[in-house]
């Protein structure tokens, strides 16, 4: 059976990071969609790009629509981690499946240099996310006080320093409840 899914995201290269270099860390998701190159991992909608190298600017960028099976989430993981050290700072990559009965799943793929970049800037995602909901209905010091309490209890689960390769570079794979009416539409 096959499922709709929306990955989107950009993920930012260290300098020196080559062509080649990007499409073997991402050859799990490419032999998945029998993708020779990312030129040739096309998105089901015409008006996104698919995967996009720009050695310029140092950055893939995702936008990418397909029909998948159940083994895709772990082929994407596999890429993620494969591309987590060719990377200069974490960042995030979403994707969204539609799910024939209408309640889609959105996760969300932490992509970094290492364990310890991933969980800062999950960190900072969360102060910012908490910063504006709040700031809405609340004034400053209390928005303060409840952002000053989440780096509190992200410094508690701060990961163990990493010293040999082959440690994780992705974050787990969040799985948030979507509403129907926040699907990607570009």
């Amino acid at each position: 059976m096959k499922t709709e899914v929306h990955v989107h995201g950009s993920v930012f290269l260290c300098k020196g990071v080559r062509l080649a270099q990007v499409e073997l860390a991402l050859r799990p998701w490419l032999d998945y969609v029998d993708a020779d190159h990312i030129a040739d991992a096309k998105s089901l909608e015409r008006d996104e790009p698919g995967i996009v190298y720009d050695a310029g600017e140092r950055v893939v960028s995702i936008c990418w629509t397909g029909d998948v099976g159940r083994s895709f989430h772990n082929k994407l993981t596999e890429a993620c981690n494969n591309l987590g050290p060719l990377t200069e700072y974490a960042s995030e990559v979403e994707i969204t499946y539609y799910q024939d009965s209408g309640e889609d799943e959105f996760h969300q793929f932490f992509v970094g240099p290492t364990p310890e970049a991933i969980h800062e800037f999950r960190r900072q995602c969360v102060v910012e996310d908490i910063n504006h909901m709040l700031s809405r209905h609340l004034g400053k010091q209390e928005v303060e006080e409840v952002t000053s309490l989440v780096t509190k209890m992200f410094d508690a689960h701060t990961p163990q320093k990493t010293s040999g390769s082959g440690s994780a570079t992705t974050g787990s794979s969040t799985v948030i409840p979507l509403h129907p009416r926040n699907r990607h539409l570009h």
